[in-house]
Parts: C-alpha cells; sequence; structure tokens
C-alpha cells in the first residue's frame, strides 16, 4: 500500500488528520474530545494480495456526538487511499458491544453520500456466526481495478460458505 497524502486528506477534512504512531494508521481528535483512528491492515480473508481492513476505532472511547465532520474526515482518508491506491477495502464491524448493526448502517450512509461513489462498487453482508451474532462485512473496490472480478467473486464466494451452517 502506497502511504497516503496529508495534505491532500487534510484540504477536505474538518478535523487535522496526522499520521498515527502504528503503521499504516492515521488520527485526529474531534471537538468533542473523540480520539479516532483510521487505519489499514492486509486482509488475509481474500487470497488477493491487495485487499486492506479498514479499522475505525473511537480509541478513547468518548461518547461520539452525530458529528458530520468524523464523516468528512473518514471519507477523506478513504478518498485519498483509493487515490493513492487501486487496491480493495474491506470493512469489518466490531462485534464487542453488540453495536454492529449500527455502525454497518452509518458506514453504508456515509458512503452513499460520497460525490465519487459511481466510480466504487461496494457489496455489504450479514453473516450469523455459530454463536447467533451477526457479523457485518462491507467491500469496496474501484470499478477499474484489474483485478474486479475476482476480488468480487472471491467475495461473494467466502459469504457464502461462512453463510453455510454445517448439517
Amino acid at each position: 500500500m502506497k502511504p497516503l497524502s496529508l495534505e491532500s486528506i487534510n484540504a477536505t477534512s474538518f478535523y487535522n488528520v496526522e499520521l498515527s504512531e502504528r503503521e499504516g494508521f492515521y488520527q485526529f481528535f474531534t471537538d468533542y474530545g473523540v480520539h479516532y483512528a483510521i487505519g489499514f491492515v492486509k486482509s488475509d480473508l481474500l487470497s488477493n494480495d491487495e485487499v486492506y481492513e479498514l479499522m475505525i476505532a473511537n480509541l478513547n472511547n468518548q461518547s461520539s456526538k452525530r458529528d458530520s465532520h468524523v464523516r468528512e474526515a473518514i471519507i477523506a482518508i478513504i478518498d485519498d487511499f483509493f487515490e493513492q491506491n487501486n487496491d480493495t477495502l474491506l470493512y469489518i464491524c466490531e462485534t464487542g458491544d453488540n453495536k454492529q448493526a449500527g455502525r454497518s448502517r452509518l458506514f453504508e450512509y456515509w458512503f452513499s453520500m460520497y460525490s465519487k461513489k459511481a466510480l466504487f462498487t461496494m457489496l455489504s453482508t450479514t453473516i450469523v456466526d455459530s454463536d447467533g451474532v451477526s457479523n457485518f462485512a462491507t467491500i469496496i473496490t474501484r470499478n477499474d481495478n484489474p483485478n474486479y472480478v475476482d476480488i468480487i467473486s472471491e467475495f461473494t464466494e467466502t459469504v457464502q460458505l461462512l453463510s453455510n451452517k454445517p448439517d
């Protein structure tokens, strides 16, 4: 993954985005004191080498008000990711607090407002695991990705495989 341009990100982000200490991660603080980290970690869920899991973390667990500037910052980071890389993003919502459905809806809403969304394919799914926990996953890839067909096919097959419960 090529590094992102903080200059480009901060040109459209209300909040000042800076590098995090962790490689592949960026951070910002909101006016409400929330410390966000946004990162990209190589995914092993799909076999393609150019798939990264998008991580969005509220590091200090502060209550996050309805702050449209958070969306602006996250979209600015994602936008620059795709400007610098023709890779694929996989967003899997964290399940530890049972708020994964809300996170998934919010992320889909944010992306639906993205001015360049027509350049991308975004597929979202829900997979219920053996414990009955709903897991939400979204894949986003540029329509001009040379591995587009393989990535979408593998994502679809993986979702079907994980959705089929053994007898």
